[in-house]
């Protein structure tokens, strides 16, 4: 339902040069039922979008989630370029808004800015590509412009005004093509004009131009003789003032006054002034485009040059190309002192760029069977890929013989250097091992349904949970991840592969893999977070066998679930929270895929206590008889689990391509 059926204009007054707005109204036509599908979907997407929205180059994300009743559209947007913790830490602050304000509306937005211009907007109904003009927020400063310049008099008012609307004449002409416009005037006595447009970037450019005409006129029906003001919309944002705000003046060309202050005021000299101002700024923005449109077929040309003519699948047009020589540089030609690690597939070094940003360089191994696939995968998937809880793929290498991969550092390496030391695990409290969790959470859900793709990473474990500086986690390692179209759930493999005690029985058994694979894996990894021990180190506990899954399973019938708490932790853990995190770990590891909740469940399960879990049912692979009877039985009498690769024979094998959402 279109919001302009629902609302009226609402106007609020401001002191003068006001520096953050934030143009908020809740629906008021429609509701929903608090603690309804929709109210749980609302709390869902609007507490992920922040994090989703920053990941974005582009600055803007839209999503749907549920079906029916409580099927749930939502936008986030901010000024393009944005910085990405401005940005999120706007969104976020204009989500939470939301929710605290409009606790029952299913249609609300709120246009905010303070060190940045942010926008959200959740809907029951899709709004991306409808201009809704209705309902409009104003809001415009307490002072007039004579009232603070008496003496620059009405003369220079008067050109003030010209300019003025020149100004918006020319951006209202030119906003539509590019969704957003920032501009400045010339000095005109003590003052300048900063103006800015926004239109969401669903609409069409002639609903962007429409909007934001309509909004510059509403400015000028209500509050021309103030000094500032905003007209805010559903789909469109319009603010001007005598002073620069959420940082978006730092590119803009200046545009001219009207008339030169020597100059006397006509009519027709001011005309003719406006047209040729509006085609020396036209012309100048023409000649940048060809410009810019020239030196981008170029870099293409010699980009299709470098690229291997076999491997059109393997270059992702979001990723960077280093030659060989750059890599080789950075790593102090992979010397043994910048080795970081070894992965599934090759070695990983530390690196430092000509521009002195920090790397992680994944050498994949010449000799590795499956280097070369591996290798067209990751890159494939992981440069589409944008969350701050996911490892960023900055580049990559195919020169000569090497096959390489650049991502972004995460200095405190991974989860397991510290939950499995017995030294270092004491550094991970329980609000830490918390967020980690929640990180981890936050960054499936986004791989298995807010990116472009569906993506299962077929190897969650703790070796692949990278800690940045702050402690917070990234997944990292897609060497094994699969890609699903949009109607597929699932898909079976002749090759399993992934990290024995991780995989569910299904997978192991049968091939078959899905993101309930992944559900499986993360509720292992969360039993481990809480009980700071690996999963195999449970093998020989007693001489029924099995792992930690099957020994927790025990300690939930015996009701002796604090036995399972790692000690570190002990003075710093909260009861309730860790008795949730291991109830819902046990319903991830459930024997039957079905049984086990998605991640967006699993993400409501963490966020809100007043769910109620359901019982969990005995894990996979739990057995009652002799430890042979376990077909894992692990391969071996080390105790431990071990990444593996197992051909099998079977009737038929389905194919996964790569297809966008």
């Amino acid at each position: 339902m279109c919001l302009h059926n629902l609302f009226s204009i609402l106007c609020f007054v401001l002191a003068v040069s006001f520096g953050s707005v934030s143009a908020q109204k809740c629906g008021s036509s429609m509701s929903f039922t608090p603690s309804s599908t929709y109210d749980a979907n609302r709390r869902l997407v609007l507490s992920t979008l922040a994090s989703n929205v920053s990941s974005q180059n582009n600055r803007s994300y839209n999503v749907s989630v549920g079906e029916g009743a409580g099927r749930i559209y939502a936008l986030g947007l901010c000024i393009p370029r944005t910085d990405p913790k401005v940005c999120s830490d706007c969104i976020r602050a204009a989500s939470e808004g939301l929710i605290k304000n409009c606790p029952n509306q299913t249609d609300s937005f709120d246009w905010r800015g303070d060190k940045t211009l942010c926008f959200v907007r959740y809907s029951n109904n899709s709004f991306f590509k409808k201009i809704d003009l209705e309902p409009t927020v104003t809001i415009f400063s307490t002072a007039r412009f004579l009232g603070n310049a008496p003496v620059e008099g009405n003369k220079t008012f008067a050109i003030y005004n010209r300019t003025w609307d020149a100004l918006m004449d020319l951006m209202i002409t030119r906003v539509g093509q590019y969704r957003y416009m920032s501009d400045i005037s010339s000095q005109i006595g003590s003052y300048r004009i900063y103006t800015l447009m926004q239109c969401i970037p669903g609409i069409s450019s002639e609903d962007c131009e429409t909007c934001i005409r309509v909004s510059v006129h509403d400015y000028q029906s209500c509050c021309s003789e103030f000094i500032g003001g905003v007209v805010a919309k559903p789909v469109c944002f319009f603010r001007w003032d005598r002073d620069e705000y959420f940082g978006a003046f730092g590119n803009t060309q200046s545009l001219p006054p009207q008339e030169s202050q020597a100059t006397p005021l006509t009519d027709g000299k001011n005309n003719s002034t406006g047209v040729i101002v509006g085609i020396c700024v036209s012309a100048a923005i023409l000649i940048v485009l060809l410009a810019l449109g020239l030196g981008i077929w170029k870099r293409r040309q010699s980009y299709k040059k470098m690229k291997p003519q076999t491997d059109d699948d393997m270059i992702s047009p979001q990723s960077l190309q280093f030659d060989f020589a750059t890599i080789e540089a950075a790593t102090d030609k992979f010397s043994m002192n910048n080795k970081l690690g070894q992965g599934g597939f090759g070695e990983v070094y530390k690196g430092i760029l000509p521009n002195e940003t920090e790397v992680a360089v994944k050498q994949l191994s010449r000799n590795s069977g499956q280097g070369t696939q591996e290798f067209k995968n990751e890159v494939v998937i992981v440069a589409k890929l944008q969350h701050k809880n996911l490892v960023r793929l900055l580049g990559f290498c195919v020169e000569r013989d090497e096959k390489i991969l650049v991502y972004e550092f995460v200095p405190n390496k991974s989860l397991d250097y510290f939950l499995f030391d017995p030294k270092k695990k004491s550094q991970l409290n329980w609000k830490e091992r918390y967020n980690i969790i929640g990180g981890i959470t936050r960054g499936l859900l986004y791989l298995h349904q807010d990116s472009r793709l569906t993506i299962i990473h077929r190897d969650i474990k703790a070796s692949n949970i990278l800690l940045d500086a702050d402690m917070n986690p990234k997944i990292a390692d897609f060497g094994m991840a699969r890609n699903f179209r949009v109607d597929q759930t699932e898909d079976n493999t002749g090759r399993v592969v992934g990290t024995f005690g991780y995989m569910p029985p299904e997978y192991v058994l049968r091939g078959q893999f899905s993101t309930k694979s992944d559900v499986y894996s993360f509720g292992v990894l969360v039993l481990e977070i809480v009980c700071g021990k690996k999963n195999s180190s449970f093998y020989h506990i007693d001489d029924s066998g099995g792992n930690l899954v099957t020994h927790v399973w025990r300690l939930w019938n015996n009701e002796s679930l604090l036995d399972l708490i790692d000690p570190a932790i002990k003075e710093s853990y909260d009861n309730n929270e860790v008795i949730r995190c291991i109830h819902i770990g046990m319903l991830c590891v459930q024997e039957t895929p079905a049984d086990r909740p998605a991640m967006s469940t699993i993400f409501q399960m963490l966020t809100n206590s007043s769910i109620t879990l359901p019982m969990p049912r005995p894990p996979g692979f739990f057995f009652r008889n002799k430890p042979n009877s376990d077909p894992l039985n692990y391969g071996s009498n080390l105790g431990q689990s071990s990444s593996m690769s197992v051909p099998f024979s079977r009737d038929s094998e389905s194919i996964t391509r790569l297809t966008p959402r």
